[in-house]
């Protein structure tokens, strides 16, 4: 049986560690594994949807594109697994404590820091929801960017901590970001303790997906599927890398948590129809 090969978006040093322990650990269960980083998750989208890797750990927007991608292609994808912790999350757009600001509507005609141009957390999803309150660039919104890490679709805090350092430094009446790295910057000094408060909040959505491509048979995924979601945070040779990971459990993958995104790429032109990049000044 040849190996199943997942493909990883390499975001941060710690992806080899995860995915070389999940080898090993998989492998020892009996289903040959290996894993191929790619720089983005475009390429890996692609890579996917032509057969050239079987399953992708895959951001929120990148599962969107697969989607489409697929479709046209007339080509099978589904979602296998996702962990516990991409369930129903939420961003916020926060302003400082003292601000005048009360509602969405006192926005109009300031500055909004969001993160980079492809995080579904920071800037997609946001600024959707200000948009469906009727806060956009024709209320007089203006938006700072913080294109850190274009490619990886927000899977870091760099983007979201420099829009956090630019509400601190009063360059922005406001920030986007993930619900747990508001209470993260909190806790490590990003934003001082009691200097913000959320002024809103998006509807829950979900996160990151393991993604099956075409080339993967029944049996394989239903095998990798199995293992996954067998995994134990009790056992220790795998409770470190859980850890790494971000979760404590994998969960069977659902597909109804990804609306608001999807309503974000489309208003936005994000990608078209049929998967094709079409974002202005997207160049992962």
């Amino acid at each position: 049986m040849n190996p199943l090969v997942l493909g990883a978006v390499a975001y941060d040093p710690k992806v080899v560690t995860i995915w070389s322990g999940f080898r090993t650990w998989l492998r020892r269960q009996g289903l040959p594994f290996d894993f191929v980083l790619h720089a983005h998750y475009e390429r890996q989208t692609e890579d996917l949807v032509r057969g050239r890797i079987d399953v992708a750990w895959q951001s929120p927007l990148a599962w969107l594109r697969t989607r489409r991608l697929a479709r046209a292609a007339g080509v099978d994808v589904r979602p296998l697994v996702m962990r516990d912790t991409d369930q129903d999350l939420t961003s916020v757009v926060v302003v400082r404590a003292d601000a005048p600001i009360a509602t969405a509507a006192d926005l109009k005609g300031h500055s909004v820091a969001v993160g980079a141009l492809d995080s579904p957390q920071a800037t997609l999803i946001p600024l959707h929801h200000l948009g469906e309150l009727g806060i956009d660039a024709d209320t007089g919104l203006r938006i700072e960017r913080h294109d850190t890490g274009v490619g990886l679709h927000g899977d870091h805090i760099g983007g979201e901590r420099d829009a956090a350092h630019a509400l601190v430094a009063g360059r922005a009446a406001a920030a986007c970001m993930i619900d747990a790295n508001h209470l993260a910057f909190t806790q490590d000094g990003t934003l001082p303790p009691d200097s913000t408060r959320v002024l809103t909040r998006t509807d829950p959505y979900d996160h990151c997906v393991l993604a099956a491509g075409p080339a993967l048979a029944a049996g394989p995924a239903e095998l990798l599927t199995t293992l996954l979601l067998s995994m134990s945070y009790a056992d220790p040779d795998v409770r470190h890398l859980l850890d790494l990971e971000g979760l404590t459990r994998w969960v069977p993958a659902r597909e109804t948590g990804f609306t608001q995104l999807e309503a974000a790429v489309d208003a936005t032109g994000f990608y078209d129809p049929d998967g094709r990049v079409t974002a202005t000044g997207y160049r992962p």
